[in-house]
């Protein structure tokens, strides 16, 4: 072993052989040797903004849309979610968590006023549905009250 080679080895492995990866070391080391071009070492920082957890409610909006477009306020509310999600895309959160709030009222308002119309209907339907059909039978059998 040369010089060098025995520097590598002068702590706790002294007095051990050298194995193949130290000794794979040791060589490129020699050969690759020290840098030889001294250069400034020019670093770029790149700053990634992390993902703003803001909520568009877009997929809630477009099943309002679909289901309970009550006086067009899921349109209404798809429309801000959409805002919402173009805000967010350009990085103006506060506009986004604003577009947000507003399509969630929105969807709120819509939601629970197309509940009440669809169970409301339902009711009147119940309720209604026996009235007009002993009506019916009244007419056809000329007003007797059998």
């Amino acid at each position: 072993m040369n010089r060098t080679s025995q520097q590598f080895f002068a702590g706790p492995h002294a007095g051990v052989p050298p194995s193949y990866d130290v000794v794979k070391e040791e060589h490129e080391v020699a050969v690759l040797g020290a840098p030889q071009i001294s250069a400034p070492v020019v670093s770029t920082v790149v700053n990634i903004q992390p993902e703003t957890a803001v909520p568009d409610h877009i997929v809630w909006s477009l099943f309002n849309t679909l289901f309970f477009n009550v006086c067009c306020l899921g349109f209404v509310a798809f429309a801000y979610s959409v805002k919402s999600r173009d805000r967010k895309m350009v990085g103006d959160v506060i506009g986004a968590q604003s577009y947000a709030s507003t399509a969630k009222s929105l969807n709120i308002c819509a939601l629970v006023l197309g509940l009440l119309g669809t169970i409301g209907s339902i009711v009147l339907l119940v309720f209604l549905m026996p009235a007009v059909y002993h009506a019916i039978v009244q007419a056809m059998q000329g007003g007797r009250g059998y």
